[in-house]
Formats: C-alpha cells, structure tokens, sequence
C-alpha cells in the first residue's frame, strides 16, 4: 500500500524547466534542422493517439514533417532495439519512445542521445529513472499511471452484485504486472475476491478469457500493450460469455471492452512533446526535468453502448450521464 500510495502521490509531479544545459549534450538547433526518431512499441489506439499528440506539438513548434522517423516495432522489443540502434547511427537529436519496451531498449544502447517516452506506468520501477523529480540520466517522459482505484470502483459501479473478479494482464510486462499489483490491493479494499491471470501471447488469450467467462462476475485489465493490441479476441469470447470488462484506456473500450475512467492519451503525447520540446531548445536537459503526469480532468469516462446492451449491463444511471459513449 505504501507504493501504492508514492506511485499516486507522483501524479502531483509537474513538468518544470530551467535554463541550465548541464548534465547532457543537447546542442541548441534551428527546429527545422532537427531530426527526431520515434519509436513505437506496437500499433493501437493509445500508443496511436500518444504519437499524434507529440507529432502535433513539434509540428506546430516547427520541426518538419519529413525529419521525424516514426517506427513500429510491431510488438517485439528485440525490434525495438534494432530501431533504436538504427536511430542512434543515424544520429537523431532527440529519440521518442512509445511504451516500457520500446523506452527500455534504447536506454539500454545510448547514455547520450536525449530519450522521452510515453506510456510508461512506472518508469522508476522499470529502471528508466533514478527518481521521479530528478531522473538522473539522459531520460525522461510523460507516464500514463492510471487511475486504478476509480477504474475499480467504476466495475463496482456498473457491476453492484460483483464479488469476486479477475485480473488479466501479460505476465512479462513490467509495467502490466505493477498495474494487477495495484489493482488487487484496491478491488480487495473494495471488498471483491480477486483471480489474476496471465497471458504470455496472443495465442493464449482467447483460451484464458474462456476459463474465467462463468467463474468470476467481472474483469479488468490494465493498460497492458498485449491486451490492447488483441482487445477484439478478449471480446470474442467475453461478451458473448456476458462477462464485463472495464480497462485501462479507451481504445480497449473501443474495441469491444465494456468500460474505462482513463487517461486521454493525444494530451499525454502532447505533454510529452512539451518535454521534447524544451529539450531540443536546449531550456533544459532530462536529468534534470521531472516525469510528467496528466491532471485528473484529463482523465475520461468512456463506455460502449453496444457491449453494454450484449452483456446485458444497465448504463442509464446518473453516474453514467455524462460518460462518452462510443458503440
């Protein structure tokens, strides 16, 4: 419960700069001369989103087009690896990392090329920072903690007669496996019996959800890139199986879940390429500029009406008024 609590309490962290340019060699540039590298773990909505947002803000700001190298590495971090060794040859100024993966292999090759990711949950957890405020290295970025307790009681919520849950995350993700941890300390606050089960790969996932459809009256899983990148399998089954499925970002939900109170990931790439930004202006350097969280007003309900009506969930209270319902 204390990391619980630490983790929460790092969302009050705000993105600040200063003018010193010590601790890394970020030289000052035309924007329009920079070259940027991005890359991405895997192809869905919130990494999508988390692109589009940064992409808008260095567009605006006056990096061309054409001098950003956006990357998929279709889900395989040994991919990730071979892009960031690529980017690092090619000599970009500054490297984006979409997800823990991605941001994990081009750390782990470059000390001097500045690096921002985004969708990284817990980046200290994940070894990418010394410390939140001051991340000590050529690292930083925007996390995409989420607002795990309001996304339990939000199951409670749409799910009154729920007792006992189950938790579906990939069992090799660091960030997803950090998540359950959460996840079960505050759906048993909640007073719910909780199941965790793990996926290794898409393969498994159907088979999965099947052995939990009738055992448990509820599901939930985090903002994992697995799961997120095969929601439609997870629906197969689940709703049919008139199982709820409340998850960590909206396109899950998009994509046949039930339900999220989630972050909007275009704003946290934005707020990930303010970062980018004041780097590659040389107003400040990573180890020096805190991890970025969104507000909680950026946080949104969003439920699907057309899994609501399969599975046979009731979404006219007035909690759900003002929910953005997608079908």
């Amino acid at each position: 419960m204390k990391k619980l609590m630490g983790l929460f309490l790092a969302l009050g962290l705000v993105l600040t700069g200063c003018s010193s340019n010590e601790g890394g060699d970020t030289k000052t540039k035309d924007l329009s001369e920079v070259k940027v590298g991005v890359i991405q773990i895997a192809a869905f909505d919130a990494l999508d989103q988390s692109y589009e947002g940064f992409k808008e803000v260095l567009l605006a700001a006056g990096v061309l087009e054409e001098n950003i190298e956006h990357h998929n590495a279709g889900g395989d971090t040994s991919n990730a690896t071979t892009i960031a060794q690529k980017l690092i040859n090619d000599q970009v100024d500054l490297i984006y990392t979409i997800a823990t993966g991605t941001s994990q292999a081009a750390a782990s090759l470059t000390s001097d090329i500045p690096i921002v990711f985004c969708a990284v949950t817990d980046p200290k957890d994940a070894g990418l920072v010394e410390d939140y405020n001051l991340p000590g290295g050529n690292i930083t970025g925007a996390s995409d903690m989420n607002p795990i307790d309001q996304q339990l009681q939000l199951l409670k919520d749409l799910v009154p007669t729920a007792s006992k849950i189950a938790i579906l995350y990939n069992g090799s993700e660091d960030n997803s496996i950090l998540q359950a941890d959460l996840a079960e300390t505050q759906a048993k606050e909640l007073g719910l019996e909780v199941v965790r089960k793990t996926v290794s790969t898409s393969a498994d996932i159907q088979s999965v959800v099947s052995s939990i459809v009738g055992t448990v009256d509820a599901l939930y899983i985090p903002t994992d890139n697995l799961l997120a990148e095969n929601m439609p399998a997870v629906a197969q089954v689940a709703n049919p199986g008139k199982l709820p499925v409340i998850t960590g970002e909206d396109g899950m939900v998009k994509s046949g879940g039930l339900a999220t109170y989630g972050l909007n990931y275009t704003n946290l790439g934005k707020l990930a390429g303010q970062q980018a930004l004041a780097i590659l202006k040389g107003e400040n350097t990573p180890d020096k500029m805190p991890v970025a969280y969104l507000p909680g007003e950026d946080c949104e309900l969003t439920i699907n009406k057309t899994t609501a009506a399969e599975i046979g969930v009731d979404i006219t209270g007035e909690a759900f008024a003002n929910a953005n319902i997608v079908e």
